[in-house]
Formats: structure tokens, sequence, C-alpha cells
């Protein structure tokens, strides 16, 4: 088992890294199989206790360091990386540890700024004090669950746009993004193998305003009853971290329903580019699903019967709550990185629908088995 060490672990890059790794070891429980990473998650409170710091690094055989400054005086910005990574050099020694050490470097880095120079200087830092370095340097990150209105455009950009705000942006601007999810797998990759060196993944670079025209096009299709064609990979992404970030309010999505004397007509599915239509029946008092995926789109419709569809972010403890029922069907549609189950709470058997984006995959199911109930941290 490896121990990996993620700094800023409550942050975006942090957070989708820690659910990565906590899908691995999902997954080898349900295979039967000893886990494979111990994670310990380093937030801010940790990092400022020399002690708690020390004794999380114990024998740690790989930190992604994902903790730095970015939003704060020029002074504050230009001293923050550095002694964030000075202070991580320091307690390594202290705890007698020899890890592989990742950084999560910015584009910014060769640019004469207090924020470029910054990040440069605990690069240098890092690489001065371990041969096992990697340099990892990442452009924009967007994703699920990223904080709108704190330096990211494209979550700022779903949050105006799902509360109906149009906002201003420069015709000319250009971004470079990456998705969270990708930048951290990479990273993790890079620590467990062993890779050293400068390490620059490929971004899709694209104008500001046609970013918000897509997202802008997301929601419209969506609110319209029609998933957009996902079957680019950025898309995808960008869909998933569009979706996440409806909730918890936006759900159950009310379908509308054509009745007349002959009975009842309702669309459950539209668009999405393909995938794979399912139906279940399950016995009052079983539960289905307690599970979670990294990007498949996933839709759940009760047919018939009373259930209960539950939802938490991995990794955290807050449940969500959806009663449904057969008899007015609506649409609960799970969101990545999220666990989810179904319980059906009636006297009689419950017919679900359930819609994929994918056609499964026995051999790249995407599929992690997590209970909803119950307390789950890194």
């Amino acid at each position: 088992m490896k121990k990996v060490v993620i700094t800023g672990a409550a942050g975006l890059i942090g957070w989708h890294a820690a659910a990565r790794l906590h899908a691995v070891n999902c997954a080898a429980r349900f295979n039967k199989r000893d886990e494979e990473f111990e994670v310990v998650a380093v937030d801010r409170a940790v990092f400022s206790n020399r002690q708690m710091l020390v004794e999380a690094l114990a024998d740690a055989d790989v930190i992604l360091h994902f903790a730095g400054v970015n939003r704060a005086s020029d002074d504050d910005v230009e001293r923050g990386n550095p002694d964030i990574a000075a202070n991580l050099i320091e307690a390594c020694r202290a705890a007698g540890c020899d890890p592989h050490i990742v950084y999560a470097n910015s584009t910014h880095y060769q640019s004469d700024t207090p924020y470029g120079r910054s990040k440069r200087l605990a690069g240098e830092l890092l690489a001065a004090f371990t041969p096992r370095f990697t340099n990892l340097i990442l452009p924009h990150i967007f994703g699920e669950c990223a904080r709108p209105y704190y330096n990211n455009v494209t979550a700022t950009f779903i949050k105006e746009v799902i509360s109906d705000r149009m906002p201003d942006v420069n015709p000319e601007g250009r971004v470079h993004l990456l998705h969270a999810g990708a930048a951290a797998q990479i990273a993790i990759d890079a620590g467990v193998t062993g890779q050293t060196g400068l390490l620059q993944p490929e971004a899709r670079t694209i104008g500001v305003p046609d970013l918000l025209a897509k997202i802008v096009g997301f929601h419209q299709s969506y609110n319209a009853g029609v998933y957009p064609d996902v079957r680019d990979p950025f898309d995808l992404a960008l869909f998933n971290s569009y979706r996440a970030a409806l909730y918890p309010e936006g759900f159950p999505r009310v379908l509308k329903l054509n009745t007349d004397a002959r009975g009842t007509l309702f669309e459950a599915v539209k668009g999405g580019g393909g995938g794979q239509t399912f139906l279940s029946w399950t016995e009052p008092g079983v539960t289905r699903g307690e599970h979670f995926h990294l990007d498949k789109v996933e839709r759940f419709l009760v047919l018939k019967g009373e259930a209960v569809i539950r939802l938490r972010k991995v990794l955290t403890d807050e449940v969500w709550t959806y009663p449904v029922s057969g008899d007015a069907p609506v649409a609960v549609d799970m969101p990545t990185l999220h666990t989810h189950s179904i319980e059906n709470v009636g006297n009689e058997p419950l017919l679900t629908l359930f819609w994929t984006n994918e056609i499964f995959d026995p051999a790249n199911p995407d599929t992690f088995a997590d209970p909803v109930l119950g307390k789950h941290n890194v």
C-alpha cells in the first residue's frame, strides 16, 4: 500500500485527487483485494500545525502538493507559495521521509508577476530538495464542485447561467482549460510511477465567448428535456461540471405527462449522443446503487412504486434525499463524484428505468461501490 499525502486537499484538484484514489480503493474492496492507497488529506489546519503536519507526512511515499496562495495582496502572494514549500520541506525532514513530490505549478510560472515569481520559486525549492520531483504545469482548471467567483471562470459562468444571468465577457479572451479530474489523475500517475521533471498536459483552448455559449447551450437544452451530445470528452467533463452545480435544488426534474382516455405518455430521455437504457424490478426494502461514477451520466426514473433516492458527495457526510413515486414520474440525474442509491420504500415491487450516456463496459465500468449512508472521510 502506498501512502499518498495530498496538500490543499480541500481545494478543487485536491478533492478530485482524493476522490480518484478513493475510487481505486473502493474497487479493490469490491473485488476482495487489499486497498492500494493510504490517503492522508492535509488541509490548512494541519499545515499550520507543525506536529500534525510532521505526523501526516511520516512514511509518505507520494506527496501531491496542491496547496498554494493565489488570492491575497501582492506581498502575501509572493511570499506565500515559497513559504508553503519551505514548510513542507522542513516537515519532510523532521518526519524522515523521502517522498516523490508532485507540485501543481501554473502556466504563469514564467511570468514576472508576484504570482508567477511565487510559483516559480516554490518549484525551485522543491526541486532542490529532492530529485524525486515532478513539476506539473497546469492551465486553468475546471470541474465538478469548483467554487464560482473565485479564480474559476468556468464555475462562475455556470453559476451565472443557472441563475439566469448573462455575464459580460471579453470578446477577444481565450482560456486554456483542463478538467480537474484529468489533472488529478496525471498527478497521481506521475507520483505512483515515479515520473520526474517537467510535465505539461495538453489543454483545450477555447474563446471565452465560445465557452459561455457552450454552457448556455447545455442549460437551454437540458431545461428543454434534451441531453446535449457529450461524445467529446471535453464536452462531457464540462456538462458534468454544469450538472453538479444544479444540486441539490435542481432536482428532481418534473416530466411533462400527456394524459387522455387511453392513458399517459411521457418522454423519459432524449439526446445524449447514444447510450443505454435498462429497467429493473426491485423488491420492497431492497436498495440498489450504492456507487459513484467519475464520468458517466446516469438518470433514474421510477415508473411504478415508491422509492427514496439518496446522494452524497464522495468523501463528505451530507446526504441529499429525494422521495419519488411512479404515480408522478420525475427524473433524478446522478452527478458524477456523488455516490447514490435508490431504496424501495413501498409495499410492492419497484419498477425503475435507468439511462446512461454510454454502453456498459465490464472492462471499464466506471462504477465504484461506496455506501451512501454513514461517515466517509479521507
